[in-house]
């Protein structure tokens, strides 16, 4: 079990640290953090740093501008503090945390941050950082998952990424990787950038490509309403649209269980495993997009989204030792194909665009989560369409064969909402990544949506890493989960990691890949984290021995 049982679920009458406003069609995230509430005892918040707690807010607002006020375009990201915007990560927290606290930690946070990208590159909100003192480390991460950052020129705000001569830890996955890849600051300028602990400032900070704007004090405030209005269009443009109240999820959790509507996960201490259920549609589907927005969040892929996404989190940060994920579904194929057309017909409506937003950041969260996946297809399942996708992030696809009874025989089913719809952070559907984007298996494969395949037609396909009959299915399934919790956690990962994203490389794969392997391997190494390691001596007036030993 973790050191702390998180709960990913808030509602801004229950921030501590963020406050999220909307006029018109611009809205503003303000940061003031409450240096008194972090997320954990023994440590105080201090110059707008933040802890996981900061995070699950950030996440939360995010979600509320795209649900509950779709008329915004352009949102500025800014502090509620005076010279100061965000001096990242607290050090004090991360010195005193377990590796798995600090590794989860940091993928949240670098999750958060894309799905700022990912919505203003599918949703066409832009963010604008609001730099208004210094910014740096995490809180400089943040500045730059937003499309521009202007930096108040004041001749002491500065941005910084200080965590090697600081911490002797890198400088945060997504920081490192953004500074070269999204903004393309040249190779010797990021060198210095990530050695410097004052970081750097003004025009040089424009220079160099760090911000893209520099700006008087006296005049930064109003060049910075001016811009959020000049990317969200005229004012008014949208105000017609009426937003959907982000309701609560109802979750029934017990020590070995987490139950929702459509998902839920049930753990076996004893075997070290979960299985996940995911359950397809019930009852009559809105067809209209008048009646998707009156069913609101209890929209079954939104729904099941939503529990979806916070049951990974929830299993993520609490159940460390649970290192394997058994998926299945349960329900009418037929059902799930029906409400996957539905949602392409309208996939052009914002309600309906959001919803798929949210089912692909949650499926790809699936992709990268350190934990073994295999999928069951048995009697019962709807292993179809985007119910499929859960199927082809997972390491293994085991599928149940009967063949003396072709009615309960399980059926897998490839829809169109597979060819693209629900890309992995590769950029390619999860079809494309299994095979190679091979143009003619998947050519094949698209020949064959719509049709219920059966074991054997599925293996045939390649799309199930075994089909077996009820004989075998038991015992064979058995020893997949023994042999495979058997084995060593860190190998896993690490292989899981690997074997996951072989296809083409952009931002987001190396900021993960930088995180399974640069920052777990970080975290645990002495300079670091050793009894006098820089991370653990931060704020004592102690210099860190460093072993001088390259590794």
């Amino acid at each position: 079990m973790s050191e702390l049982k998180v709960n990913y679920q808030t509602h801004p009458s229950q921030y501590k640290h963020i406050s999220l406003s909307a006029e018109g069609n611009v809205a503003r995230l303000t940061i003031d953090i409450d240096e008194d509430s972090g997320i954990r005892p023994g440590y105080k918040l201090k110059l707008n740093s933040y802890d996981l707690g900061v995070d699950i807010e950030l996440h939360d607002a995010l979600n509320r501008i795209r649900f509950e006020h779709p008329q915004v375009r352009s949102v500025v990201v800014a502090s509620g503090k005076d010279r100061i915007f965000c001096s990242g990560a607290n050090i004090f927290m991360l010195g005193q945390s377990s590796h798995a606290w600090k590794v989860n930690f940091c993928k949240f946070t670098n999750e958060t941050r894309n799905s700022i990208e990912d919505t203003s590159e599918h949703s066409g909100i832009k963010f604008i950082a609001a730099v208004n003192g210094a910014c740096a480390g995490g809180g400089y991460e943040l500045a730059l998952a937003c499309d521009e950052i202007y930096l108040v020129d004041d001749r002491s705000s500065s941005v910084s990424l200080p965590e090697v001569p600081l911490l002797g830890v890198l400088p945060g996955t997504g920081g490192l990787t953004r500074v070269t890849d999204k903004r393309k600051v040249r190779h010797d300028h990021a060198d210095i950038f990530c050695t410097l602990v004052e970081g750097v400032r003004g025009q040089r900070a424009k220079e160099w490509k760090l911000v893209d704007e520099v700006v008087k004090p006296a005049r930064f405030q109003d060049t910075i309403n001016a811009r959020a209005q000049e990317l969200a269009g005229p004012a008014g443009s949208a105000s017609d649209v009426q937003g959907i109240a982000l309701t609560p999820l109802e979750k029934h959790e017990t020590t070995d269980s987490l139950h929702y509507k459509y998902v839920s996960v049930d753990i076996d201490r004893a075997g070290q495993f979960a299985t996940f259920t995911l359950r397809g549609p019930d009852g009559d589907l809105p067809a209209s997009i008048d009646a998707i927005v009156q069913t609101g969040m209890a929209w079954w892929p939104l729904q099941l989204a939503r529990e979806l996404d916070d049951a990974i989190l929830c299993m993520r940060s609490n159940e460390l030792d649970i290192g394997l994920w058994l998926i299945k579904t349960v329900g009418s194929a037929k059902a799930v194909l029906q409400s996957d057309d539905i949602v392409l017909n309208n996939k052009d409506h914002w309600f309906v665009r959001e919803t798929l937003g949210l089912l692909r950041r949650t499926f790809a969260r699936l992709d990268v989560s350190s934990r073994s996946l295999f999928a069951l297809v048995d009697e019962g399942s709807c292993f179809a369409g985007s119910l499929l996708e859960p199927a082809l992030a997972c390491d293994r696809v085991y599928m149940l064969t009967l063949p003396d009874d072709e009615e309960r025989t399980p059926n897998l089913t490839v829809g169109l909402i597979n060819f693209g719809f629900l890309p992995m952070v590769t950029r390619q559907s999860r079809l494309a990544r299994r095979f190679y984007d091979d143009s003619a298996s998947l050519e094949a494969i698209k020949a064959l949506a719509g049709k219920g395949l059966d074991g054997d037609q599925a293996e045939q396909a390649g799309l199930v890493t075994y089909a077996l009959d009820d004989i075998d299915w038991d015992d064979e399934v058995r020893l997949a989960i023994e042999e495979r919790v058997s084995m060593s956690p860190d190998a896993l990962t690490g292989m899981e990691a690997n074997l996951r994203f072989n296809g083409p490389e952009n931002m987001w794969t190396r900021v993960f890949g930088r995180l399974t392997a640069w920052q777990n391997w970080i975290f645990i190494r002495p300079n670091a984290v050793g009894d006098k390691g820089a991370l653990k001596l931060y704020g004592k007036g102690e210099k860190p021995n460093f072993d001088r030993n390259r590794v």
